[in-house]
């Protein structure tokens, strides 16, 4: 052996950045392992719907189904990595934890040819959950192709992606008999009655998706980028018979096609038809079955100018898109046809002292029925000083039509709002991070008309006044003494001001006590804490399992009758990581000593009880 066996050279980009990125090896964090951040609420099982409690309304124009809920189990087109790698690279991650929950994710990727790269990733989110009638199964898979001509003038990116979601619903718990706290329900959580989906003795199958109740998400894209390149050739010698062949770029041409497919379900193959009424006035014979489907074809084309050849981070894109979009929504047989021409620029600059990174970008609908439609960007980095300290700024404006789930034509909209005006958001914001310091501090100001929401299960609004919400972030890790002891905390501080139906918890909190070393082992670290997690009492949204939407509510308090406490390990050995997690001890009945006292973060919807969490994550050089 020569000591070089495991060695290997890997980096990546993303699909709409020409900027290599390095892998991030640390463990301190366990959300890259896991799709929720701790900002995060579901409804008690994971892959079910989440809310994120911090206010982030959507900063993106034009056509959209409105269907949010779980879009953080999506692999999605920007998140989309192109590889790079000297040796063919795979990687492994199993997260196994109660309740037969399971998390399986693969990733290979080797170049094929110098030049030439290939990647596949797949996903599977799999838990029956504590309560009956949860149970998720998320399938996910990518495959990507990048190629570079040898000249470096040509570049082919392919993209196939694929997502299934699959999450029942029960409606919530039903709350009238206080079953939590009866202790004939304690110890077995799944035999709580609920609203929806009826008495089920569930599957503890990973491979099984025997959803009765529930919603069904799947979409798919399939997308080709080309460009082509004018410039200045140039080369490198390095020695007597190596020589570097080097392209400068001055033009560029680009052209991406792609073909989208969306196609949203709701489901119950046993449905309670007082419930439906009760809560949707909805009449029902038989199966309830409820769908919107799209299919999207796309046509991009863009030119760059590089005005510094020599640096391919400052680069003005000009270009015009076309959408061809047809929907079918099973209702009568109701079809949607349109079109959707759009122009869009972008301005990007990175300068080679690495001090400035400037970025400017927008579109503009022109026709269809998103005509008038607009969202524009302009953001700016400043490095200060040679400590890496940073000072960011931005500005956002959009100008949108509604989602499709608000018009009359989708399946899921069961109550018209006639008269529907373009809702128009501003966002301002500033930063400052200090990597010596481990500090970071972010103020954000969100300023909206005409903003649209869900004000019942069924019906939703406009708010017809002007209002703004205000965010105060902060990240720091404070060192206590010099022995590898650390307090990390984030805390987010919202304040609405004026009548619009948003609530939002006052503030938010996540700490962690620390210790990160490596007791002396060369070849390990560890990190090993106690985590707390809280919010301040709030109205918080109630959920509907119809359409999957969180919607507003002015009437129930929820509050956290002890702060999310989770006790973990983590620990890496060269390129095998190790997870060890207890979630949820902020449940425990001191005088039973079981862990039964679960808070409700949406009404209906419990946390579980004490969840022992076990995951490895190991990296190959084949």
């Amino acid at each position: 052996r020569t000591g070089l066996e495991d060695s290997i050279t890997i980096k990546f980009r993303y699909f709409d950045s020409s900027r290599m990125v390095n892998f991030d090896s640390s463990i301190i964090n366990f959300f890259p392992r896991v799709p929720l951040p701790w900002t995060y609420v579901n409804l008690g099982n994971l892959g079910t719907a989440a809310e994120n409690r911090m206010f982030s309304p959507m900063y993106k124009s034009g056509w959209d189904a409105g269907f949010h809920a779980f879009d953080r189990y999506e692999f999605k087109l920007e998140d989309t990595r192109f590889y790079t790698t000297t040796r063919p690279y795979s990687e492994l991650n199993y997260l196994l934890g109660a309740s037969s929950e399971q998390q399986i994710e693969i990733l290979h990727t080797q170049n094929i040819k110098p030049t030439w790269n290939a990647a596949f990733q797949y996903k599977l989110i799999s838990s029956p959950g504590t309560f009956q009638n949860q149970n998720t199964n998320h399938n996910n898979y990518r495959l990507t192709s990048w190629y570079e001509s040898p000249n470096k003038r040509y570049r082919n990116f392919f993209v196939l992606l694929g997502n299934k979601l699959v999450s029942g619903e029960n409606g919530g718990i039903l709350l009238d008999a206080n079953y939590l706290d009866s202790s004939v329900y304690q110890q077995n959580r799944f035999i709580i009655p609920t609203n929806l989906g009826g008495s089920s003795l569930g599957s503890r199958n990973f491979f099984s998706t025997n959803v009765g109740t529930g919603n069904f998400y799947t979409t798919a894209h399939y997308v080709l980028r080309q460009q082509f390149d004018f410039g200045k050739k140039d080369s490198l010698v390095i020695n007597d018979t190596t020589v570097i062949k080097l392209f400068y770029p001055r033009l560029r041409l680009e052209h991406t096609a792609s073909y989208n497919t969306y196609n949203y379900r709701y489901k119950d193959a046993r449905p309670d038809s007082l419930y439906y009424f009760y809560f949707y006035n909805y009449r029902t014979q038989g199966e309830v079955y409820l769908r919107d489907l799209w299919q999207q074809l796309v046509n991009d084309f863009s030119i760059y100018q590089f005005p510094d050849a020599k640096n391919s981070q400052q680069f003005i894109k000009l270009g015009a898109r076309m959408e061809i979009m047809s929907g079918d929504f099973d209702t009568g047989n109701v079809k949607k046809s349109f079109v959707n021409t759009i122009f869009h620029g972008e301005y990007r600059n990175k300068t080679k002292n690495k001090k400035w990174d400037l970025g400017a970008s927008g579109q503009f609908s022109f026709q269809g029925p998103y005509a008038g439609d607009y969202d524009m960007q302009v953001k700016m980095l400043r490095v200060l000083g040679k400590k890496s300290n940073a000072l960011q700024l931005g500005f956002e404006n959009v100008n949108r039509n509604p989602s499709f789930n608000f018009n009359q034509n989708s399946n899921f909209a069961f109550v018209l709002l006639p008269g529907q005006k373009k809702e128009n958001s501003t966002h301002v914001f500033g930063g400052f991070s200090s990597p010596q310091r481990k500090m970071s501090i972010g103020l954000h100001f969100h300023l909206l008309a005409n903003y649209t929401y869900y004000k019942s299960t069924i019906e939703f609004d406009q708010e017809s006044s002007l209002f703004n919400v205000m965010q105060l972030r902060f990240d720091k890790d404070f060192a206590l003494g010099r022995r590898g002891w650390h307090w990390r905390t984030s805390v987010l501080v919202q304040q609405k001001t004026g009548s619009a139906q948003v609530n939002l918890p006052l503030v938010s909190t996540q700490n962690q006590l620390a210790y990160d070393g490596s007791l002396g082992f060369k070849n390990l670290w560890m990190s090993t804490r106690l985590e707390f997690r809280y919010f301040t009492k709030y109205k918080a949204n109630y959920y509907s399992p119809l359409n999957g939407q969180f919607y507003y509510q002015n009437e129930q308090d929820v509050a956290m009758r002890l702060p999310d406490i989770t006790a973990y390990m983590h620990f890496r050995i060269r390129s095998f990581t190790a997870y060890v997690r207890a979630e949820n001890l902020n449940s425990l009945e001191p005088v039973s000593f079981t862990f039964v006292k679960n808070n409700q973060l949406v009404m209906g919807y419990p946390s579980p009880g004490l969840q022992i969490r076990v995951g490895v994550f190991w990296s190959f050089v084949n």
